[in-house]
């Protein structure tokens, strides 16, 4: 026979590799004794929960955070470049205004050039021909019009200088026009402040007359009240004094302690301020009756006590009967005891012959510690 190198399929084995690896994990969940007995952990899970609820609370007010931020941010680029540009606009005008004042171009060297106000050339023959071929200084086409061109530059610069010392004037005196301006406002707003304080001070002395005058009123009116009041207080007085005076208190009058009630029945009331004391009959009418109450109360305690006495024998008379019964109750119980014992007893020997028949005849093939290996060892 040849021998041959077969492929092996690999399909096949990662078949059977996953279903390992399936059983491997089914074995570990079915023997894992925590998820046997405890199961779920539900507190974990509502801990999780609250967890991932406040991260992503957390996260919302972040992002709203940033958010916030971002708008803020973007606000500020967007002012800081409207004030970039506005200062490069100003920066700009400046430089326009600059310019067309101090660098216009029909006051530059070349202006007669651009401008095309260049002179015609003068031919200097004499100075071409006093002078030698190697003594040569001044050419064809050098130095034409030499002395007009500085004449002209010359009056340029002038005329320039002339126009920068007018502008500049002309800019000195519109400062001292709005200094003067400035100063005539600051000096107006002087004079009203001025004014202001002196009307402020004239209502500030108003204000103070009108308060005093008015607490003088007030002062005036309150004496005359403490005097009215006082007036008052010394009548009363007087009125009181008269009436302690003349009342039935300091006459000692016993009459004046009881007036008639009102209604169809007369009935005598005592009145407190007036009462002088109990007469010998009222005396004599409160003992009588107090020596009444007192026989009522000592009748009353006979027959409590005749009451307490025949409780007592009743009492007595029950607990001779529970102790009878209770006798009696306990023989009974004795008795059913014994019943009890030799009932148990009999079950016992009962139990004992069947023990020994199961031990014996019955289960006289004792399994093995391999047999009970066998079991659980596998999650199918």
């Amino acid at each position: 026979m040849y021998k041959l190198d077969l492929p092996v399929d690999s399909r096949a084995l990662q078949a059977v590799e996953r279903r390992r690896a399936a059983e491997s994990a089914r074995h570990k969940r079915i023997f894992s004794t925590r998820e046997r007995v405890l199961g779920v952990d539900a507190r974990a899970l509502e801990r999780q929960v609250a967890e991932r609820q406040q991260r992503e609370e957390a996260e919302k007010q972040r992002d709203r955070a940033h958010d916030m931020l971002r708008v803020s941010i973007d606000r500020m680029a967007l002012e800081q470049q409207r004030e970039e540009e506005h200062r490069r606009r100003e920066l700009a005008q400046e430089l326009l205004s600059y310019r067309a004042l101090h660098q216009r171009a029909e006051d530059s060297r070349d202006a007669d050039i651009n401008y095309k106000r260049q002179r015609a050339p003068e031919d200097n023959l004499s100075t071409a021909q006093s002078c030698g071929p190697a003594s040569m200084q001044l050419f064809q086409g050098e130095g034409v019009g030499e002395d007009e061109r500085k004449r002209a530059e010359m009056e340029l610069n002038e005329r320039t200088l002339r126009a920068q010392r007018e502008e500049r004037e002309r800019q000195e005196n519109k400062q001292k026009h709005q200094e003067l301006l400035r100063g005539k406002e600051l000096l107006q707003q002087d004079l009203r402040a001025i004014q202001l304080d002196a009307l402020e001070e004239e209502c500030r002395r108003a204000v103070c007359i009108a308060l005093k005058s008015y607490n003088q009123a007030q002062a005036d009116e309150r004496q005359e009240r403490e005097r009215q009041e006082k007036l008052r207080r010394e009548g009363e007085e007087m009125a009181e004094v008269w009436h302690m005076v003349t009342s039935d208190l300091l006459t000692e009058c016993p009459e004046a302690a009881e007036r008639e009630g009102e209604g169809s029945a007369v009935t005598r009331r005592v009145l407190p301020d007036r009462w002088k004391g109990m007469s010998p009959e009222q005396l004599s009418a409160i003992y009588r009756q107090r020596e009444e109450q007192r026989a009522e109360r000592e009748n009353q305690r006979q027959l409590e006590r005749q009451k307490e006495v025949a409780w007592s024998l009743q009492q007595l008379k029950q607990a001779r009967k529970q102790v009878e019964e209770e006798g009696r109750m306990r023989e009974l119980e004795k008795e059913r005891r014994v019943q009890l014992d030799k009932y148990n007893q009999q079950l016992a020997q009962e139990q004992r012959i069947h023990q020994q028949y199961l031990n014996n005849q019955l289960y006289t093939n004792q399994p093995s510690a391999r047999y009970f290996t066998q079991f659980g060892t596998s999650s199918r």
